[in-house]
């Protein structure tokens, strides 16, 4: 969704940089009398010339029009003739639209002029000021006088290139307000649930609660569930090339842009001017020569009489990185007590009842040497025993996926009669993503799904547990093992913009946006390969245990690329999602007056729907592939929204604005809605002060993937609490005999959910003292309520005893007894069975800190220089899972949370004479060790904290004429490593949500435009 009032909100706060440009010669120039806006827009595209206004201030604003043969700043002139505007003029030529400050400024405004009017009192023109490219304003007029009351965060073009960032992901990764842990490309579970795709997390409140917008539109979610759970926007194929800035508001906005912005909203605007065309190549390797890419972007435009065009094309090739490519994480004795911890995954392994290994022999492994590149050998695991085990195996999969695509963009738009304009947004992507998640596995796994079960040894004639791990000669090669994702992205947005009567101004838009994938895991066949090493089932035991009779010979005989064939498939899903939004928009700059000014009003009709369906391979929602069984899920909903918005000039030094929205939404037979609202403060006592606050409500509505998620099943354990009371109440629930029972759990979808809501808060200063320094410094506070989480197996197991006991105050009779008593399932001798849980609105989460950044220029003799800083401190961070709990502190030792209290960022650029470098740093607070974060730090250990990390990027540029550049950038300067962690135990053995062992890469781009203006 776009509002032209919002515009006006935000596009002071976040105006886009304003790029170099030269003084142009007299030329052609026709714009006809009409809306000022419009004709601004219409000198920009037949001179060139790079405008920021506000937009909102100028509706209903006209002008007399412009012709002849002009220069830019004579056009410029004449179209601002009389409309009580000026422009601020830089030394690059970039302006700025601001409103002129009047002598004696009457009590209220004068009606606004029509075409060619008979001037008013002439207004006293303010000093021109030198312009500058500075990140949030672009201009050098103090941020004081630019920004709004909730602080923004605007990354643009020059920023992302000068920070050395090579991806969406990388960028907003550098953002010190996305504090959460997301999935890398290292990430198994992301392979698992939602290969290729990446998220954005800010204020750490989890990805699903941050909205994600593309030129202020919504765009289709990912097809397939973060973490199986809820649903999420990709941002890993979003084309970082054709980005002109990106713009980021943290805290609850629902009142502007309805569902999800509960932590903040990331909107990423594409370029939409062109005067000329560009094309611009990037090549990358890392300083060891691998993990090769290239990025191709090619961009242009062109007006003819009121039609416009502009059209970019992306295209992305990325070799993958491999574990074993990295001599940190390339064997599992790189873990860091290899004793202890780094044995090698167990290829060929056979236990006995009591879980010890039965020693194949030295022999046995040595003629298994040739598997796995010649790493299979005899392997020892301390208190289990011996196996043959290949400690290259780890190092099987990937750090950076394989990934291949294109994206188009192209935006139009034409004038109509009577200041009518049409408009059309169109994206399209392909992209083909492959990544190596482990090689495959096998044991026994019973029709029942159960993995863990023994079977009867006939051959042996004893209780035995047989694991497989296959190899790459058994695989015939990595590939065969990769997952692969086809990503197709489209989304189209057209309307009208226009004017009627004196001062509305109208926005109607339709927009579309979808996502389809293609998604291929390779998998075991179970029953397949049950056959193939235990031979056919012959019965059961009389404790209920399959018998087969298998000789050690068929574990310990690598297969044939047929036989490995034979019980190898894939299961290939076909997800997609889609929403569309139809909305009608209405704004009057001039609505009435007040002292400081007049009051500006925008308000907003939407009309919506969203669906997805994960449209899985029949066979992976049963007990068909090993160690795999998914659950399906679709559906859709509708939704409408009012809302209004209306921002009051109150005095000269202070302005209020309001906004309010109504949301309903419609699914399942139900029909929730939400009213939320918001309001901001900004009062500015002196020129170069502004002090400001805002508050804001948001909500979410039920997830799509949490409503409608078909049935499943998993494995996990519980403790039976009514046996362990009744049975041996003596003993703690540790000690106890059923203290510790394996269960299925199932699960499905809940169609009552509730909003998740919230509340925010923000206040601060920004403080502009000279025209080379300003700084800012917010507070922020975001409290969460009704989050969904999966009702626990283990709280269902409490309220059956307290239910079958009747204590705790539990009523046998009540409605939530009789649910819980029908959620458990028990065997004929009253063993626990199953468990059914569901999504339900029941956590709490909060979180408050403070938001620092800061703007530098110095000009020398030995060039310009520019520093830019921010950094974000979380004074806490709390979750309330279930309402009978504890608040948990997320920053507490063994929190079994991992996320920083502390990021920051700082750059350092210089420009002289077409040349230029900068030098981008980041630094990550500190993290859990291993331990603590899996909740097993005690007094004694190392610290239950690794020491805050700092990583450089750096980059070199020179303009060899003002139409091509080329520019050499290092990623991670110091070639950093992840820090020595002795506690994390898993592979690659350092925490992959904040890090890798990718190293210190290169990438040099050259840029060049044919024709329209300088670079």
């Amino acid at each position: 969704m776009k509002l032209p009032f919002r515009r006006l909100l935000l596009s002071l706060a976040c105006s886009a940089a304003l790029s170099a440009q030269a003084q142009e010669p007299a030329r052609p120039i026709d714009i006809p009398a009409g809306s000022l806006a419009g004709a601004l827009d219409s000198l920009s595209r037949q001179s060139g010339t790079q405008v920021v206004y506000p937009a909102d201030q100028l509706r209903g604003v006209d002008t007399g029009g412009a012709q002849g043969n002009l220069t830019p700043d004579q056009a410029l002139d004449k179209l601002l003739a009389g409309s009580g505007f000026v422009a601020r003029r830089g030394d690059a030529g970039a302006v700025v639209i601001v409103r002129a400050a009047v002598a004696n400024p009457p009590p209220a405004p004068a009606p606004v002029p029509a075409p060619a009017p008979a001037a008013p009192a002439e207004p006293v023109a303010e000093e021109p000021a030198t312009l500058e490219t500075l990140q949030v304003t672009g201009s050098r007029i103090p941020r004081s006088q630019i920004e709004g009351p909730a602080p923004i965060t605007v990354v643009t073009a020059a920023d992302i290139q000068a920070g050395g960032f090579t991806s969406v992901p990388d960028v907003l990764q550098s953002l010190t307000q996305n504090g959460g842990e997301t999935q890398s490309q290292q990430s198994a579970g992301g392979a698992d649930f939602s290969p290729g795709a990446q998220q954005v997390d800010l204020r750490a409140l989890g990805p699903n609660h941050t909205l994600v917008l593309v030129n202020g539109r919504r765009i289709a979610d990912f097809p397939l569930p973060f973490g199986g759970r809820s649903n999420f926007t990709d941002i890993s194929s979003l084309p970082l090339g054709m980005i002109d800035r990106i713009e980021v508001l943290t805290g609850s906005a629902s009142a502007i842009y309805g569902s999800d912005a509960i932590s903040g909203v990331v909107n990423l605007i594409l370029k939409k001017q062109a005067d000329g065309t560009t094309i611009d190549y990037r090549y990358g390797q890392t300083e060891a020569g691998d993990a090769v890419s290239h990025r191709l972007n090619l961009s242009g435009g062109f007006s003819k009489g009121g039609f416009d065009l502009v059209a970019g094309l992306e295209y992305l090739e990325q070799d993958p990185l491999w574990g074993y490519q990295r001599s940190q994480q390339d064997s599992s004795y790189d873990a860091p007590n290899p004793s202890r911890y780094g044995y090698p995954p167990r290829n060929f392994l056979i236990t006995d009842w009591w879980d010890d290994y039965i020693d194949p022999g030295e022999e046995t492994c040595d003629a298994l040497s040739n598997l796995n590149e010649g790493t299979m050998h005899y392997a020892y695991r301390r208190n289990y025993g011996y196996y043959c085990g290949s400690d290259r195996a780890v190092a099987y999969r990937t750090m950076l996926s394989e990934r291949s695509g294109v994206n188009l963009f192209a935006t139009l738009g034409y004038d109509l009669a009577n200041g009518m304009r049409w408009f059309a947004d169109v994206q399209a992507g392909r992209h083909e993503v492959s990544l190596f998640r482990a090689p495959r596995s096998w044991a026994l796994m019973t029709p029942d799904g159960t993995e863990w079960d023994y079977f009867y040894n006939q051959d042996t004639e004893q209780l035995e547990y047989w694991q497989r791990q296959f190899t790459v000669e058994e695989m015939g090669g990595l590939r065969t093992g990769m997952v692969n994702t086809v990503q197709k992205t489209f989304g189209l947005t057209t309307g009208f913009t226009g004017t009627f009567g004196e001062n509305w101004d109208y926005e109607a838009a339709l927009s579309h946006s979808q996502y389809r994938a293609e998604i291929s895991w390779p998998q075991i066949v179970a029953s397949r390969a049950n056959d193939l090493f235990l031979g056919p089932l012959l019965g059961y035991d009389e404790d209920g245990y399959p018998i087969y009779d298998a000789p050690y010979e068929r574990m310990y005989t690598p297969l044939t690329r047929a036989e490995y064939d034979a019980i190898f498939a894939r299961t290939t899903y076909h997800p997609e999602s889609e929403t569309q939004t139809l909305s009608f928009t209405l704004t009057n700059a001039a609505l009435f007056a007040m002292a400081g000014g007049d009051a500006g009003f925008a308000a907003t009709a939407e009309f919506g729907h969203q669906s997805y369906d994960l449209k899985p391979d029949p066979l992976a929602t049963q007990y068909y592939y090993y160690s795999w069984k998914d659950s399906d899920g679709s559906g859709s909903r509708n939704r409408w929204a009012l809302a209004g918005e209306l921002r009051m000039p109150v005095l000269d030094t202070l302005n209020v604005s309001v906004a309010g929205r109504f949301d309903q939404y419609r699914f399942a037979g139900r029909e929730p809605n939400k009213p939320t609202w918001s309001t901001g403060v900004e009062w500015r006592p002196l020129e170069s002060l502004l002090v400001r606050g805002s508050y804001g409500t948001a909500f979410r509505a039920p997830d799509l993937h949490y409503v409608f998620t078909g049935p499943g099943n998993d494995e996990t354990s519980v403790v039976d609490f009514y046996r362990c009371d009744t049975q041996e109440p003596d003993e703690s629930y540790d000690d106890c005999s059923y203290g510790d029972e394996g269960i299925i759990r199932s699960r499905v979808g809940n169609r009552d959910l509730k909003p998740e809501t919230s509340d925010s808060w923000t206040t601060g200063l920004v403080w502009s003292p000279t025209d080379w320094l300003d700084f800012s410094v917010d507070y922020f506070s975001i409290d969460m309520s009704n989050q969904v989480q999966d009702l626990r197996a283990n709280e269902v197991m409490r309220w059956e005893r307290d239910c079958r006991l009747g204590i705790n105050g539990a009523d046998p009779g009540s409605a939530t007894c009789v649910d819980m008593l029908a959620r458990v399932t028990r065997t004929n001798t009253g063993a626990i069975y199953g468990v059914h849980v569901n999504p339900i609105n029941i956590a709490n989460e909060s979180t408050d800190g403070v938001d620092f950044s800061t703007h530098v220029r110095m000009e020398t003799g030995f060039g310009t220089f520019r520093l830019a800083g921010n950094y974000t401190w979380v004074r806490t961070h709390e979750i309330q899972e279930y309402p009978d709990e504890a608040v948990v502190d997320m920053f507490a030792v063994n929190s079994g949370y991992d996320i920083p209290r502390s990021k920051a960022s700082l750059r350092l650029s210089w420009e002289r004479e077409g040349w230029s470098a900068a030098i981008q740093g980041r630094r990550l607070g500190s993290l859990p060790n291993g331990w603590s974060y899996d909740e097993v730090w005690e007094e004694g250990d190392p610290g239950p904290k690794i020491g805050a990390t700092y990583r450089y990027n750096a980059t070199f540029g020179y303009a060899f004429t003002d139409h091509s550049r080329i520019t050499l950038s290092v990623v991670n300067l110091f070639d950093k490593q992840p820090p020595a962690d002795p506690t994390y135990t898993s592979y690659p053995y350092y925490d992959i949500s904040w890090f890798d062992t990718q190293g210190r890469s290169f990438f040099l781009q050259y840029t060049h435009k044919f024709g329209g203006e300088a670079l």
